[in-house]
């Protein structure tokens, strides 16, 4: 089978890290790579034997050879490049967020037509845990679903040694903070394993930046969120709670959870360490709650990546789009657009 020829634009972790996923996959030819900065680049080129070398992604996209690109920069580049690389016939797997605000990605829907274009939010949904989970929920054992949750909160720690990138925590480069570097993988989890079978359309929220005594933990000129919580309301009357937070002044807690009318799921999404499990809380009326553990092992983290690139190859060559693709980036999108909007404006927001 003829392998796909592969660009990646931007070679900081994320980028060299798809570079290598792709080379390992036996599915991509990767033939060039681009970024501002050129030595960076120059480098990823020369470490996993990359012949075209580009100083910026428009001229990679402008390369005939190439047939599909990853883009792996910071989100206020992403959709300028993404148009780009729909025009001239290019599939596109774009890094995490998908844009800055829904209205780019709608953008990108439009402009997609029949090519194959997705993110890379689903990427904890790809293990063997999350599987087990959709699986389960699909068959309806939970019975009508109530709540779905997500805390995820991380303790601050020492100042770090090295300044944390600008763009982590910075509007203009990245349409916000804690809430698209990692809430869209909480959403992603979350919506995907209950089928994206449910329509958010009310959203209370409020957001934090970094706590005073933190503030020398982060870049300077930082202005984005580093907590959010909030709670989002769908069509069929299930709820989502949402909290998540980085730099507290708490200790680290992470639960994801699925509540239904006969009983309830309880995720580890991320945790220290690969041995996990996912534990049932079924119900009967003569015994009330019974825990069961639904699947036990080991979830490789390490080999996200790898899944994430070889789904985006099947997808190119069955025509069809990835596991998480434009239509779902736009609902995870719209509800992070929602949570922005309701905090700054301090009531509720309906989403469209």
């Amino acid at each position: 089978m003829q392998r796909i020829k592969l660009g990646v634009i931007g070679c900081g972790v994320m980028g060299v890290r798809h570079v290598k996923a792709a080379q390992d996959s036996g599915e991509f030819e990767v033939i060039a790579v681009a970024d501002l900065r050129e030595q960076l680049a120059k480098d990823a080129a020369a470490k996993h034997s990359v012949p075209k070398v580009y100083g910026n992604g428009d001229a990679l996209l402008d390369d005939s050879e190439v047939e599909a690109v990853v883009l792996a920069m910071p989100a206020f580049a992403r959709t300028p490049l993404a148009l780009h690389a729909f025009r001239n016939g290019k599939h596109v797997l774009t890094e995490k967020p998908v844009a800055m605000n829904a209205q780019e990605v709608e953008r990108m829907i439009e402009a997609r037509g029949k090519l194959t274009a997705g993110c890379c939010s689903p990427r904890f949904r790809l293990t063997q845990s999350a599987e087990a989970a959709t699986a389960f929920v699909a068959t309806g054992a939970l019975g009508p679903l109530r709540v779905v949750r997500c805390r995820a909160l991380s303790a601050a720690g020492k100042p770090p040694q090295a300044t944390p990138p600008a763009w982590r925590l910075k509007k203009s480069l990245n349409g916000g903070g804690i809430l698209l570097n990692w809430g869209c993988y909480d959403l992603d989890y979350l919506l995907g394993i209950t089928g994206w079978t449910l329509k958010p359309k009310l959203v209370l929220a409020q957001t934090w930046t970094v706590p005073p005594q933190f503030e020398s933990h982060i870049a300077p000129g930082s202005d984005a969120e580093t907590y959010f919580t909030a709670f989002i309301r769908c069509e069929s009357g299930t709820v989502i709670t949402f909290e998540r937070g980085e730099y507290m002044p708490a200790q680290a807690d992470g639960q994801w959870q699925i509540v239904g009318t006969k009983g309830s799921l309880k995720l580890t999404m991320t945790a220290p360490g690969a041995k996990r499990a996912i534990i049932h809380d079924d119900t009967t009326t003569q015994d009330g709650v019974i825990t069961k553990t639904l699947w036990e092992g080991d979830d490789n983290y390490g080999a996200v990546s790898d899944l994430l690139i070889r789904d985006f190859a099947a997808a190119i060559r069955e025509r069809r789009q990835p596991k998480t693709g434009l239509e779902q980036s736009l609902v995870v999108q719209k509800i992070s657009d929602a949570i922005y909007a309701s905090a700054e404006q301090g009531r509720t927001v309906e989403i469209a």
